[in-house]
């Protein structure tokens, strides 16, 4: 569950949905599904969807290649942190990305620049998004905790 906010639009919270997976190549397929959450907690319409691709690169570097439904295609240049071990299990890690480049459609919003941050925390995906859109500077957009599955 998390909570959206931005210069342009009413605050909400969201339901998201996270799908990394891996089929032996050196990426791992991303999909991330969102819908609008009312007061308790019920999905009142579908929210953002974004789908792509992580790919690793030497010292620790990845590439994040995303594309949205609503125009947008981005790519991001980021870097991935291990924050802990445990008995050759990693249980803390961060990544940090930004923008390296933006493509839009002409009906797609202006998103001009972009900052992730994921951490794997106490076994939960925390992330937050701050973006740059429509004339306004570098602001937080999106954070959430993420939970896996049946927990």
């Amino acid at each position: 569950v998390g909570t959206g906010q931005y210069p342009t639009i009413d605050d909400f919270r969201y339901f998201q949905e996270l799908t990394i997976s891996h089929d032996g190549r050196p990426f791992l397929t991303y999909l991330s599904r969102s819908w609008l959450i009312d007061e308790a907690g019920e999905r009142t319409a579908p929210g953002a969807v974004e789908v792509g691709f992580i790919r690793p690169l030497p010292s620790n570097g990845l590439e994040l290649v995303l594309a949205h439904p609503t125009g947008v295609a981005e790519i991001w240049l980021g870097v991935v942190t291990v924050t802990a071990m445990v008995d050759g299990v990693i249980t803390g890690a961060r990544i940090e990305a930004v923008t390296d480049a933006i493509m839009r459609t002409e009906t797609a919003h202006e998103i001009n620049s972009g900052h992730r941050l994921f951490g794997l925390v106490d076994g939960e995906l925390l992330l937050t998004y701050d973006m740059a859109a429509y004339g306004h500077a570098l602001a937080n957009h999106l954070a959430a905790r993420l939970r896996p599955a049946g927990t």
